[in-house]
């Protein structure tokens, strides 16, 4: 069995208007699949759910405009391969690796990602039932079977 350490996360960012929901979930499940560290590379495992935390409009405000950015979210859980992870530790890894991620993907988005370490409780809670499920393909095994049991 291979040693891995399970982390809840909450993922969340500006993206452009023409960004696709699918698209942004791809992108974090697939730039978690390797994480560094200290110039040491470790496999990772990143499932979720992605959807959109617009901002509430009502019935008297117009829709927003087609420039607007809108504000993305992931509530997931992540495996890291091998001993010695913190979670700390973890999420400062991801956090890089996701925010050096959009920022390739989709230019100057406004603020960096926000990349925190949750409660698994609030992963369960938290995730809206019309949620997108994505995962990192073709992960390493050891580390999807690790994770099932909290998904």
């Amino acid at each position: 069995m291979l040693d891995s350490l399970i982390v809840p996360l909450f993922v969340t960012t500006d993206l452009p208007p023409g960004a696709d929901l699918p698209g942004f979930g791809e992108l974090l499940t697939e730039t978690a699949r390797t994480l560094d560290r200290d110039g040491a590379s470790y496999d990772a495992f990143l499932a979720g759910k992605v959807f959109w935390l617009d901002r509430p409009i009502l019935a008297e405000q117009r829709p927003p405009a087609e420039t607007e950015l809108r504000f993305a979210a992931m509530l997931g859980h992540l495996a890291a391969s091998g001993p010695g992870h913190t979670p700390a530790g973890v999420v400062a890894d991801v956090r890089r690796a996701v925010s050096a991620a959009v920022a390739a993907r989709y230019g100057e988005v406004g603020a960096a990602p926000a990349v925190f370490a949750i409660r698994a409780r609030d992963v369960r809670e938290r995730t809206p039932d019309a949620a997108l499920y994505v995962d990192t393909r073709d992960a390493t095994p050891e580390l999807v079977t690790a994770t099932r049991s909290y998904l």
